[in-house]
């Protein structure tokens, strides 16, 4: 039964992992296209209008985004606390402050949209100068989102390394490529430039680890309950 409850945690930190990874693309890719402007026109208005159902889905996703970097956390911090507990709890802190801020970024998504609604129906070019102040405070939010994500990720990614729930090799590519989105995303938030080619290499890890560790977890439960059996 011990065997099956740390294999299930396991099994269950790989889903999680996988699962935060898709949510956050498709949310973030279903929004892409109303707002790959950085600047809010008469038409970028008429046109996060017209795609209103588009964005509501993608905010319903990116809040459930933050749901699960929670349940993240809480896992990594359930599966790494034997190795240091203060560190792990630490980790814990800064994933739910980043999730907080994922959240509030979708509200300003939200106010936006709305606003454009309101333009598309009244006409009111006031309403322009308004919504790029929304997009301008939705990309800083979910830019500095990126520094608590940076902390806790290193600090989670050291202690499964060390508790060798990933091999190293696997760590250090999170390890390594992290800092890259600690640094980089701030940077950009400020309109400095940031090449986001250095930001790449960080994209498939989520997945890909998610993805590991799930396939691993799985052979050694179905092995040692054979084996039991």
């Amino acid at each position: 039964m011990e065997t099956f409850n740390k294999y299930g945690l396991f099994k269950l930190l790989g889903f999680v992992f996988f699962v935060q990874a898709m949510t956050s693309l498709i949310g973030g890719s279903m929004a892409f296209g109303p707002f790959e402007s950085n600047a809010i026109t008469n038409a970028t208005m008429g046109t996060i209008a017209n795609n209103t159902l588009t964005i509501y889905i993608s905010i319903f996703l990116q809040m459930v985004t933050a749901v699960v970097i929670i349940v993240l956390g809480a896992t990594m911090y359930v599966t790494t606390l034997h190795i240091n507990k203060p560190l792990a709890t630490f980790a814990l802190c800064f994933y739910v402050l980043e999730a907080g801020l994922l959240a509030v970024s979708q509200i300003f998504v939200f106010a936006l949209t709305e606003t454009s609604q309101l333009y598309l129906t009244g006409g009111n070019t006031s309403l322009v100068p308004l919504s790029n102040i929304l997009l301008s405070c939705k990309e800083f939010t979910g830019k500095m989102a990126m520094i608590p994500f940076g902390l806790g990720a290193l600090a989670f990614y050291y202690l499964l390394m060390k508790a060798e729930i990933l091999p190293k090799w696997l760590a250090l590519w999170g390890i390594i490529t992290v800092p890259f989105v600690l640094v980089g995303a701030p940077l950009m938030a400020f309109g400095v430039a940031f090449p986001f080619v250095l930001l790449i290499p960080y994209v498939p890890f989520e997945f890909f680890t998610g993805v590991f560790i799930w396939v691993k977890y799985s052979k050694k439960a179905t092995k040692e309950s054979e084996g039991i059996a």
